[in-house]
């Protein structure tokens, strides 16, 4: 296979000079030639504002190689979502391509902190900005088939890590990507409109959602996202490790995660459907998830599994009106329906949340998925956290192991519930269920936080089965 060294093009790796043209001059050739490799050599850090890959090329970064974004706000002028100018920009991109891959044993830094404000205690202040938020995405491919990004890490991105957008057949194996924890909008990998994933053997630290499943409006020519499998993938997340929406137009289904570790994150698995598209047809199994609270700045609760549907809440920013479809002002939201939970083990200091609008929860099964709620940090508890929805924020309520609200043919089968030695006085009932329907409660072992208090009870519900 032929290969094309950005070196011979001009470049140099010395951490300083802008190689951008250099390195775009390399795909372009051998893209052109019908495919190779376009090698960054190691034991160099390569400097490189925006440029885009094309079919057929192997990008190929070497051990001990470093592919740097330039910290220059002004070189990134391309948004990431097209009109909506409101939410980052593109790093490395490209459009229509196929037979891409980006391997080796090196590094892709976004550079994230040069981008930022000042560091405060949760997070990293955002910079304003007038036109265009500067923040690069770090890798952005649009309507890519046959992508396959295996082994290499990625470190720093300034916004979303690896956002895959109308692409179909994507393959991501055993890479890391190691955000800031401090970053907000660090997801890892974002797949939005995108098919036939695999998703295997990688490790993940985000200052957001580690994984995530979205329709975006913007994108909404690309249709569904569906038939995606992760699997064997360790994850830590100060917002989210697994999350479904919140943005979804179209419809996310046909999702398998299984053998997983979620460690010290705001939220374990997540499923925040806030637009008018469904999510349906979605296991997880043998997963562990270890949750602890963060603040308010980050979105979760220390929900272990988390499954919501309401409306989306309307908002004054400058990507406000992109929220909603065209001509309407206020939002609606689909259905989530027939999801499957089975051998989950969850420790974290709220217990697992559903609900949603009257008639949007439909079909949730937990099958042998355990609880253990136990106080942990300083942060303030009794609270699960509904943004961005319409009727509320922040919902203050008391901590169960299972809170269940306005959602039908829920089923818990061989699940339990344990109260940690420390414990906060908002902990109260094993299974808390208010206008639930058809809910089943088989071999369930759990009982109330202190004594007095009903392990079970159940509020405004219709056709209880407890055995």
């Amino acid at each position: 296979m032929r290969i094309f060294d950005i070196t011979d093009y001009g470049a140099i790796g010395d951490g300083k000079r802008d190689n951008a043209d250099a390195i775009q001059k390399a795909i372009d050739d051998c893209s052109q030639s019908g495919g190779g490799i376009v090698k960054i050599p190691g034991n160099n850090v390569f400097l490189t504002g925006p440029f885009n890959l094309k079919s057929y090329v192997n990008f190929q970064v070497g051990r001990d190689a470093t592919l740097l974004a330039n910290p220059d706000e002004s070189a990134y002028t391309k948004s990431a979502f097209k009109d909506n100018f409101a939410e980052g920009s593109i790093w490395i991109g490209g459009e229509n391509a196929e037979g891409v891959t980006i391997s080796g044993e090196g590094i892709l830094d976004g550079n994230g902190i040069a981008f930022m404000g000042p560091e405060e205690r949760a997070a990293y202040v955002l910079k304003k900005f007038h036109t265009i938020d500067p923040r690069p995405h770090l890798f952005t491919p649009v309507n890519f088939k046959n992508l396959v990004i295996r082994n290499v890490t990625f470190r720093n991105s300034a916004y979303w890590c690896l956002h895959l957008v109308g692409c179909y057949d994507v393959a991501i194996f055993g890479i890391r990507i190691m955000n800031n924890l401090k970053i907000r909008n660090s997801d890892g990998i974002d797949i939005d409109h995108t098919r036939n994933v695999r998703i295997r053997d990688c490790y993940i630290e985000s200052g957001d959602d580690c994984i995530c499943f979205k329709t975006r409006r913007e994108y909404k020519e690309y249709g569904p996202t569906e038939n995606v499998t992760v699997s064997d993938c360790t994850m830590t997340s100060t917002s989210c490790s697994i999350k479904f929406g919140s943005e979804n137009v179209d419809a996310i289904r046909n999702v398998d995660v299984r053998n997983c570790i979620i460690k010290s994150s705001n939220r374990g698995i997540g499923i925040q459907n806030r637009d008018e598209g469904t999510i349906e047809n979605l296991t997880f199994s043998d997963i562990s998830v270890e949750g602890r609270l963060f603040d308010d700045v980050w979105w979760g609760k220390a929900e272990p599994i988390y499954v919501t549907a309401y409306k989306r809440k309307a908002s004054k920013g400058k990507d406000s009106n992109l929220r909603f479809a065209e001509g309407q002002t206020e939002g609606k939201v689909g259905e989530v329906k027939n999801v499957a939970f089975s051998n989950i083990d969850c420790r974290s200091e709220n217990g697992i949340f559903v609900g949603g609008e009257n008639k949007k929860i439909n079909d949730i099964r937990f099958d042998g998925v355990s609880v253990e709620v136990e106080k942990k940090t300083d942060y303030a508890g009794g609270v699960y956290d509904l943004r961005p929805s319409e009727s509320v924020g922040l919902l203050k309520n008391d901590t169960s192991g299972f809170y269940l609200l306005n959602a039908e043919a829920v089923s818990l089968r061989n699940c339990s519930v344990k109260w940690g030695e420390k414990k906060a006085p908002y902990f109260k009932h094993a299974i808390f269920a208010s206008n639930t329907c058809d809910l089943g409660i088989d071999n369930f072992a759990g009982e109330g936080a202190r004594d007095g208090i009903e392990p079970i009870k159940c509020v405004d519900c219709e056709r209880v089965s407890i055995r």
